[in-house]
């Protein structure tokens, strides 16, 4: 059964609903074992099958070379915020980062920390409302590492492609709210990081993908748990993980499969965006913050032309079966989160009531 209403939050989000059907048929018995998997041991066989399949259904979706590791930790991507420098950062050498939005300040505060920060690109100047260009950022040779956040759910800017490290410093991805939305080139990154909250799964996991030479950056005295190599030695069960997230991550990555892959997700989630940017692009009734060559297609932003009416589309909205798409508080609008298991007829809907909004209010 669809669910009753169309959840466009921003995180945490909707999920398929055949892997909730899922979850719900193996939830009180898993396998014929007589109890959940949230019950069992995260030693035991039975959960050892589920985190091996999670891992390799993602190396699977998203080509990921053998030399690097794939691991399900927690603490959100928050928490990487601060062990990447921990475990990255050179003696003597500081990092490059790029200042798109209000996770890359919270990133950029967390790793000064630890050394000395370059911005070397901000486009805070105009409200975040685009990416900066490549050949504008002023990068440092001798930087430990390079850091990005590849979409940026408040504001709905998203890099289209990944610059080269051409000077051979690691690129770091913050990829909380769009990793798997499309294929991506691992190769070019030397850890990519994710909250599962958006795309993968419940909230609680964190996926990290990170090449096994830079994870043996880190050093003796940093604590256990903060280091990368513990949980690569330990194949993320140096404690216990979230082990009914780990399954759920499990149950997302399989439904990818089965959709095609990534390539065939990011069609689909070209088509969605593609709907509502034509919606907003009709007139002057609706607008976008975004900067054309920028704009995400998994948070779109958008704009009425007062609050008044933003606030009475909203409540309409709702009324019609549509939650989650008031803007962040810090910017206020409207904005749809239009994950990989939004579905296509949930655009479609919301659209409809856009344009039937727009003619009784324009």
């Amino acid at each position: 059964m669809q669910s009753k209403v169309f959840n466009f939050n921003a995180g945490p989000a909707t999920l398929p609903v055949e892997v909730m059907r899922t979850a719900q048929e193996n939830f009180l018995d898993y396998k014929g074992l007589g109890y959940s998997i949230s019950e069992a041991s995260h030693r035991s066989p039975e959960f050892q099958e589920v985190i091996e399949s999670a891992e390799a259904n993602i190396r699977k979706l998203m080509s990921i070379p053998e030399d690097y590791s794939v691991l399900f930790l927690q603490g959100g991507a928050s928490m990487q915020f601060g062990m990447i420098p921990m475990n990255l950062m050179l003696p003597g050498a500081g990092a490059d980062y790029v200042q798109t939005g209000a996770w890359s300040e919270k990133a950029i505060k967390e790793a000064t920390l630890f050394g000395k920060i370059s911005v070397i690109a901000n486009s805070k100047e105009t409200s975040y409302d685009r990416i900066p260009e490549f050949v504008d950022w002023e990068c440092n040779a001798d930087a430990s590492y390079r850091h990005i956040t590849s979409n940026n759910t408040i504001f709905g800017t998203q890099y289209e492609d990944f610059p080269n490290a051409a000077d051979g410093v690691p690129l770091i991805a913050d990829m909380s709210s769009d990793i798997m939305c499309k294929p991506i080139d691992v190769n070019k990154f030397g850890l990519i990081y994710a909250g599962a909250q958006k795309n993968l799964g419940p909230s609680g996991v964190t996926l990290v993908i990170v090449s096994n030479e830079l994870a043996a950056r880190a050093t003796d005295n940093l604590a256990t748990m903060l280091k990368y190599t513990t949980h690569i030695k330990a194949a993320s069960l140096y404690n216990t993980p979230p082990t009914f997230g780990i399954y759920l991550i499990k149950l997302v990555t399989d439904w990818l499969i089965r959709q095609g892959g990534l390539n065939s997700i990011e069609t689909v989630n070209r088509e969605k965006a593609k709907l509502l940017y034509d919606t907003i692009d009709a007139d002057e009734f609706y607008s976008c913050p975004a900067d054309r060559a920028s704009r995400s297609i998994m948070n779109v932003c958008y704009r009425l032309p007062n609050e008044e009416l933003e606030s009475r589309f909203l409540v309409e909205a709702k009324e019609h079966g549509f939650v989650g798409l008031k803007g962040h508080r810090s910017v206020g609008g409207c904005r749809a989160s239009i994950y990989n298991a939004m579905p296509l007829a949930g655009v479609k809907r919301l659209t409809e009531l856009m344009g039937s909004f727009k003619s009784k209010n324009g």
